[in-house]
């Protein structure tokens, strides 16, 4: 190849193949800055990308069981709290029978203890029929299998079983008609109220033990969502200390490399000398 030609200029030709190498690179290193991960697509590393993919869509998963977590905890929690008013309910219906037992008391007195009795006994049903979360009442026996929370992303589940502690049921044995009336009357009703409290007491027990594996399930899913977060980061993310560093680096090659290929385009015109 003639080393003085003006139709090839080789020292140009290796100027532009770095100047260009250096301005892809250069590309590349700002979309990293700008997106801040030195894998943002496909075409940067298909293998990684696909890797964090998927795992992206085991975190969304995750987040969906975390929100099943919540809200049966959050309807567990509802049920505690009315379980734990009925229960309050129960220990004053339970003096009010226990005082009309008392054969010595004058028509009036009685009937002023059954007028609250009843009025409390009534009680029970509202705050049964206001225990309600999202649509979701684990105390009416309206619920059948109770409620069955996400676990994983497989759709596996933690059962919560409902407790109807609706009157006259297998749990508050007394009765919706049930009242104090006559001495008879209480000693029967005293009878149910001391069944019924032990029953609720149990019951409250099993929903409270739901309710805190409910929370510690949920205390693990958001760990393992975390873990997972910082695993996609560590594959994905960029370091942007060092691509700032390797910015300024290529910038500065740029400007050599433009400069390379300024010399390289003149050089031909050394030529001329020989023909003055």
């Amino acid at each position: 190849m003639a080393l003085n030609s003006v139709n090839t200029n080789y020292g140009a030709m290796i100027a532009l193949q770095n100047l260009n190498s250096t301005n892809a690179e250069l590309t590349t290193v700002q979309g990293r800055i700008n997106t801040g991960k030195k894998v943002a697509t496909a075409k940067d590393n298909g293998a990684i990308w696909a890797i964090a993919q998927g795992q992206r869509a085991e975190i969304g998963a995750l987040n969906a069981v975390k929100e099943s977590l919540q809200r049966g905890q959050s309807a567990v929690d509802v049920s505690l709290a009315a379980g734990e008013s009925i229960s309050d309910l129960l220990v004053q219906l339970k003096e009010k029978a226990l005082a009309a037992t008392d054969t010595s008391l004058s028509s009036s007195a009685r009937d002023a203890l059954n007028e609250d009795f009843t009025a409390i006994r009534d009680q029970i049903t509202t705050v049964i029929e206001n225990a309600e979360f999202n649509g979701l009442n684990l105390l009416d026996g309206s619920l059948t299998g109770g409620y069955a929370a996400l676990a994983n992303v497989s759709g596996g589940t933690i059962d919560i079983d409902g407790e109807d502690l609706s009157l006259s049921g297998s749990i508050v044995t007394l009765g919706a008609a049930d009242d104090i009336a006559t001495s008879t009357d209480a000693t029967a009703a005293l009878s149910a109220v001391n069944a019924s409290i032990a029953n609720v007491s149990a019951a409250l027990a099993r929903l409270g033990t739901g309710s805190k594996a409910l929370g510690t399930h949920l205390t693990f899913v958001g760990k393992l969502s975390d873990a997972l977060e910082a695993g996609v980061g560590n594959l994905v993310d960029a370091d942007l200390a060092k691509e700032s560093a390797r910015l300024q680096a290529l910038q500065t090659k740029q400007q050599l490399g433009v400069q390379a290929l300024s010399i390289a385009n003149s050089s031909t015109s050394v030529l001329l000398g020989l023909f003055r």
